[in-house]
């Protein structure tokens, strides 16, 4: 866990809970203002096709969104920064208006197959697309047809991972044809010897 991570979550209560449940308080040391993404962060970042993101709304509610996209469509900008599009959609906009009143995010990103999960906290604006066409040339997908009409940029305060207890494995559709590909092709190849063999 990095250690603004470690310092914003192990809030006096967290750390008497620790007490009580664990016999233990977790040390605090005296973190930097920012914990930055190393290559080991951004690259996972790139290989994500999905992220969840936490927002809290004007009387303290909590909400969780699902963002999906091509492999990568949440950008790296540095390792202070991720943006990304933000298409057309349903037209409730809760998370735009949730960032217009307070801008603190959670980002959970997972990685089902190999059991791996990164957790991000940041502040997070929202931009409209009309007003920065270069941030809408550098991050639009090539794969989405819908118009980009809002920008979200996050910079980022601090990140953990988790373990990977727990974690059920799942595939996406790509995943599991990569799998499979070589088993079906094998499959055939031995269909078309029985079949040889019947005449």
């Amino acid at each position: 866990m990095a250690g603004r991570y470690r310092q914003i979550y192990f809030t006096p209560d967290v750390l008497a809970a620790q007490e009580r449940y664990v016999g233990r308080a977790q040390p605090i040391s005296d973190p930097p203002e920012r914990d930055p993404l190393t290559a080991e962060e951004m690259e996972f970042i790139a290989r994500r096709d999905s992220f969840y993101l936490a927002t809290v709304n004007a009387d303290g509610w909590p909400y969780l969104q699902h963002r999906g996209g091509a492999p990568g469509f949440l950008k790296v900008r540095s390792p202070h920064q991720l943006a990304f599009a933000d298409y057309k959609g349903n037209r409730q906009l809760l998370s735009t208006g949730n960032l217009a009143r307070n801008e603190r995010v959670a980002l959970f990103l997972m990685d089902y197959p190999r059991q791996e999960r990164l957790k991000l906290l940041g502040h997070a604006r929202v931009e409209d697309a009309r007003d920065h066409p270069e941030l809408v040339a550098e991050l639009a997908s090539p794969e989405e047809r819908a118009k980009v009409e809002r920008i979200f940029l996050i910079d980022l305060i601090s990140f953990d991972w988790n373990c990977s207890q727990y974690i059920t494995p799942r595939y996406t559709e790509a995943e599991l044809e990569a799998v499979l590909a070589p088993l079906q092709e094998r499959i055939a190849e031995l269909e078309a010897k029985v079949a040889t063999h019947k005449h």
